[in-house]
């Protein structure tokens, strides 16, 4: 090669400079010798003065002081079925950590002031999300004014709340008031799918766009877009602004820090009251394999949710049952862990809805839980858990079955389903799964 070739130009020009640099260091900035004090530290011009004798342990005593509520989430174990299981309490302390990051979030994002979409439940952030949603919060006013546009997408549902209680800033969900729901069918959408929502407390004088009321101590606003095909429908794009006059985003002032850090750490065990008690509850309602149909504040106006513990052991399989309606503008079932946390979905077949299942020639809904693949449709995959929670949804439907669950040897499920239930050999499934990934992708988590 020639001297003139440009990668060998390159590799010439960086000799060069090493060479010269170690020939003359003040040329080229070098500091002084490792081990001597730099000019940044040693009160030289133009440098940050020396710096005080600074105790890092007591600094690090400080901070891990401010985390002294997870102590209170690690307790929570006491209130899972299973306390004494080792496996349930790495599980916990898995659930702890997500909740810890989720809570970031809450106290450090954004302000009412100054809103913005968080994250609220996906596939990383898993208290029980819907597989086929995408959940957004920000925190706002019931005092102020927000505008929410954007693009609407072709989502299946576009769902708003608003609400007084932020998901991880209480402890019970009777502490959830104020609420207010709309979804694309209350809000007009223009023909190119851009939309506009004002949220006041009053609305605006003159006003004839889409508004919702905002009801005295709101102070955050979800959107759910959900899915029903994963692989074909478009999420929507959208931005949330404040109207009122406000100023800058301030610095968060020290003991503003201090104070947020402690009530992060509170965030675990707030989420881990709110949702064991729930799954408790269906248990002391139906007990075990049965489902326990519920309305939930909110969204719950429009969605009946049908929730069940379910438990089987090795060599066995649970048959999901369900009439199904003939007005059904969308529907699902999911599966949740011992400790509320949706079951992996996106490597994961461990939900249906529409678009992947399949319905009996009857016109029932029948779905199959088992720890290996049973070679048939509607395989709820539980990732390996023998027991955990069950939730089903109807939004809009024109009736509400509640489904039943059977129990029986895996050995002799195909003699319990119909004979037109079809077969799903591995490649099948292995094809199934990966559109099914690659589809999870797709959508913004973040």
């Amino acid at each position: 090669m020639e001297k003139n070739d440009p990668s060998i130009r390159g590799l010439l020009n960086r000799r060069d400079l090493l060479a010269a640099a170690a020939a003359s260091p003040a040329l080229f900035g070098a500091g002084p010798a490792m081990g001597a004090p730099s000019a940044r530290t040693a009160g030289g011009l133009g440098s940050f003065p020396a710096p005080a004798a600074v105790n890092l342990e007591q600094a690090a005593d400080e901070f891990f002081s401010y985390l002294e509520p997870l102590r209170d989430a690690v307790k929570e174990l006491a209130h899972t079925w299973r306390p004494g299981d080792p496996a349930y309490r790495a599980d916990l302390f898995r659930q702890i950590m997500m909740n810890l990051s989720y809570g970031y979030f809450v106290y450090f994002n954004a302000d009412a002031e100054h809103p913005d979409w968080s994250p609220l439940y996906n596939p990383v952030f898993a208290c029980q999300p819907n597989p086929d949603d995408i959940y957004l919060f920000s925190p706002i006013r019931s005092d102020l004014t927000y505008r929410v546009s954007g693009h609407r997408g072709t989502v299946t549902k576009f769902i708003f709340v608003t609400q007084k209680g932020v998901p991880g800033a209480t402890s019970a969900m009777e502490q959830t008031s104020a609420i207010t729901m709309l979804d694309e069918q209350d809000f007009k959408v223009e023909p190119d799918g851009r939309f506009e929502i004002i949220f006041s407390a009053q609305r605006p004088a003159g006003f004839t766009g889409n508004w919702s009321q905002l009801k005295p101590g709101a102070d955050v606003i979800f959107s759910r877009y959900r899915m029903v095909n994963w692989e074909t429908e478009v999420d929507p794009q959208m931005m949330i602004e404040c109207l009122d006059k406000v100023g800058p985003k301030p610095r968060l002032t020290p003991e503003q820090i201090r104070e947020r850090v402690k009530l992060v750490a509170t965030v675990p065990a707030n989420q881990n009251r709110v949702f064991y008690k729930m799954q408790d509850l269906i248990i002391d309602h139906v007990g075990l394999n049965a489902f326990d149909p519920i309305r939930l504040p909110g969204i719950g106006s429009r969605q009946v949710y049908w929730p069940a513990v379910f438990q089987f052991d090795e060599g066995e399989a649970l048959i999901i049952e369900t009439d199904m309606p003939k007005v059904r503008p969308y529907w699902n079932i999911q599966l949740n862990d011992e400790l509320f946390n949706a079951v992996e979905y996106v490597y994961r077949c461990s939900h249906l809805n529409a678009w992947n299942s399949h319905i009996s020639s009857d016109g029932k809904l029948r779905a199959v839980i088992s720890l290996s693949d049973p070679g048939v449709a509607n395989w709820l995959d539980p990732a390996g858990f023998r027991e955990g929670t069950i939730y089903g949804r109807w939004y809009d439907c024109d009736i509400a079955p509640t489904p039943i669950i059977k129990r029986v040897p895996l050995s002799q499920l195909r003699n319990s389903l119909p004979k037109d239930t079809p077969t799903v050999t591995p490649e099948q499934r292995a094809d199934q799964l990966r559109r099914r990934f690659l589809a999870a992708q797709r959508r913004r988590r973040w």
